[in-house]
């Protein structure tokens, strides 16, 4: 059961860091591949249905930590209280931005709000964990910060058309020029993904590019586990962190009762809205100038 659990809340986090992570860059470059406020509405369209779905895998992932490892869970707390406080404030934020700005007359402070609240989460995470696992967390943050804008440039490319198509994948070429060499000191494993996802960005290959970048966050997390496996936190071990057996065992069964219908549910939201989105239509003046009645 130990054993479990910890494979479940690994792939819970995994889960969380693929799928926020392109929120993140998608929140912080959107005013920047928009050249007007249609081009950004388009931008920030491509995560609309899907950026507080992807908050649940966070929801659930730190739930699960609390409920099988309480010891972890407040070790956790303890150690990086300010840091995980940083990183709430950052995700109301920009919820708070993603969620008001077309509400209200003048959305500057919002799409402030949206960039800030977008790249201190990833920022945080990275030197959080890469702290956890020994290395640097200054380097570790902004190494996720720059794969996120990476992951999120991907997913702008392959989510829209037109302009902000375009300027996308510029910011993924430029991303993961500065993420690569970052790669070499916080973990390796990611080197092969990124250098491959620059590549196939490169020949318009946006699917197979973000399948990339998505693999390249998956390796990383698997090594960061993988390591945390023998001791979660600095003299404390699994055995020592984890619930009893009983309550272990009540929790696989609400796990298989609830867990594949979230799945599924997720999946089934991503098949939806799986198109990508045309640029904003022309204003009706200029329309009829390109496209004179005759």
């Amino acid at each position: 059961m130990i054993e479990l659990w910890f494979f479940i809340i690994a792939f819970l986090w995994t889960g969380y860091f693929v799928l926020e992570g392109f929120d993140f860059g998608v929140g912080v470059l959107a005013p920047f591949v928009s050249a007007d406020d249609e081009e950004q509405k388009q931008a920030l369209s491509t995560i609309g249905p899907v950026w507080d779905g992807n908050e649940v895998w966070l929801i659930t992932a730190v739930g699960a930590t609390f409920a099988a490892f309480p010891a972890w869970y407040a070790g956790l707390l303890s150690s990086f209280y300010i840091p995980l406080l940083l990183v709430l404030v950052g995700l109301i934020v920009r919820g708070v931005g993603l969620e008001w700005r077309g509400k209200v007359d003048n959305p500057r402070w919002c799409d402030l709000g949206i960039v800030l609240g977008s790249a201190l989460p990833a920022f945080v995470w990275g030197a959080l964990f890469a702290s956890t696992a020994g290395v640097n967390a200054v380097l570790g943050g902004f190494f996720a910060l720059l794969v996120s804008l990476l992951h999120g440039a991907v997913f702008l490319a392959l989510k829209t058309e037109g302009a902000v198509r375009r300027r996308a994948r510029a910011a993924a070429l430029a991303a993961g020029a500065l993420a690569l060499p970052l790669a070499a000191f916080v973990s390796w494993i990611a080197l092969v993904p990124l250098a491959a996802a620059l590549v196939l960005i490169w020949f318009r290959r946006e699917g197979w590019a973000f399948t990339s970048t998505a693999l390249a966050i998956i390796g990383v997390s698997a090594a960061l586990f993988t390591g945390l496996h023998a001791e979660p936190l600095p003299g404390l071990t699994l055995a020592v962190a984890a619930s009893g057996e009983y309550t272990l065992g009540v929790l696989t069964w609400i796990g298989l009762a609830f867990l594949p219908f979230v799945l599924a549910y997720q999946a089934w939201t991503y098949w939806v809205f799986r198109k990508r989105l045309a640029p904003p239509a022309p204003p009706a003046s200029m329309a009829r100038r390109l496209h004179p009645v005759k």
